[in-house]
């Protein structure tokens, strides 16, 4: 398929609505061994835990050879097999959703743009979605989706740089796979690099089972958000740079910079940075 005919997908939309049930809050709360109180209704949602609801729930016969939803409706039918989560960027400009409120996201296919990297063509797919409660827009968010092309014969993955250890606030996780059913299952993502190791390790070419990006975003917000108890998130924004796989511990870290936002980011079980982020809050 041509990048002309693949740019036609640019202005797509797609509207969802679902409910805020107390119960996936309740899960994740508890994949991430955290202590807080279970969630009631009005309760305030905690940044990027839309990701809990709206989720794609393609038939199984709809559902592609990665465990994807087949491509060509919504997003583009990119022809290149590998495909992973870039990154995001948030603006949190309205009122926090709640548990137990209606909740509606409406997307946008925003941009399709051809790249070439160390390992060949690249496409990147950029969707805005805008999401709302009862009360009007609470943030809109941009996340980008990379394609590309399938492992070579022999291919290796480039070793990451140092992840910088200046770190004010850290914290260790360790990536079994348990940790990453459990994310997978309370998003329904059938994404087979993160529980299929014949698949992940013989058709992508990857050494072993891989950290969901969109969990590592939200532990380094959750970090953030945590050491910062009395503010409000403004943006945030996290860009994945290397792959962190299973079987290992990660490490998720920040710190205060001068303008008073947060860096944030991702070392891998060597210290190579995996991902790096930045909140903002008022």
């Amino acid at each position: 398929m041509s990048l002309e005919s693949m740019r036609q997908w640019v202005g797509r939309t797609k509207a969802v609505e679902d409910f805020a049930a107390p119960f996936p809050v309740r899960a994740l709360i508890a994949t991430f061994d955290e202590q807080d109180p279970d969630p009631k209704p009005g309760d305030p949602l905690p940044p990027l835990w839309h990701w809990l609801y709206f989720l794609e729930t393609a038939p199984l016969s709809k559902v592609g050879p990665d465990g994807h939803a087949e491509r060509g409706d919504f997003l583009p039918p990119v022809p290149l097999p590998r495909r992973m989560w870039a990154g995001s960027r948030f603006a949190f400009t309205g009122p926090p959703l709640r548990v137990g409120q209606t909740i509606h996201r409406s997307s946008r296919i925003k941009s399709v743009e051809p790249k070439t990297g160390t390992t060949g063509a690249m496409v990147f797919v950029t969707v805005e979605h805008t999401v709302s409660g009862p009360d009007g827009v609470s943030f809109v968010e941009d996340h980008d989706i990379v394609y590309r092309e399938a492992a070579r014969p022999g291919e290796t993955q480039r070793e990451p740089k140092p992840a910088p250890t200046d770190a004010a606030w850290s914290k260790r996780i360790m990536a079994d796979p348990v940790l990453l059913f459990r994310f997978s299952a309370l998003t329904f993502n059938g994404h087979r690099i993160h529980y299929d190791q014949p698949y992940v390790t013989g058709t992508e070419g990857y050494p072993g089972l891989i950290v969901h990006g969109p969990l590592m975003g939200m532990v380094q917000i959750e970090l953030a958000r945590r050491a910062n108890p009395d503010k409000v998130p403004r943006s945030f924004e996290f860009r994945a740079l290397a792959p962190v796989y299973a079987g290992a511990a990660f490490s998720v870290h920040a710190r205060e910079e001068g303008d008073g936002g947060v860096a944030t980011w991702i070392a891998d079980r060597n210290g190579g940075l995996a991902q790096q982020g930045r909140t903002t809050f008022q």
